[in-house]
């Protein structure tokens, strides 16, 4: 028998929460946990700085993606397509301006 699916309890949003913008995220993970660390990649700027951090269960970071998913696929039926640049690997499309240094001359 399985349980019929409950609501979960609706969100309070603190009147003092500020909204971050994130354009960049780096995962990382444990068998534990997800670990989400959100910033902003602006031109000119050296340093990236984690505007937030978001821990989640295994469980969660699945359920999460699904949701994602689900709501991506909303977004594009009312939108339309949502259109990623290039053809190459989003790491290249990313950082296609970082060169590695230049090896120092030969002797």
């Amino acid at each position: 028998m399985t349980n019929p699916p409950q609501n979960p309890p609706p969100l309070e949003l603190p009147k003092d929460l500020e909204p971050v913008y994130s354009n960049i995220v780096r995962i990382s993970h444990t068998p534990s946990e997800f670990v989400l660390d959100f910033s902003r990649m602006l031109p000119g700027q050296g340093n990236l700085t984690v505007a937030a951090r978001v821990l989640m269960s295994p469980i969660a970071a699945k359920l999460f993606l699904r949701a994602l998913t689900e709501n991506i696929a909303r977004y594009e039926t009312v939108f339309g397509e949502i259109h990623l640049p290039g053809n190459s690997s989003l790491a290249t499309d990313l950082f296609r301006n970082i060169h590695p240094p230049e090896p120092p001359p030969s002797e």
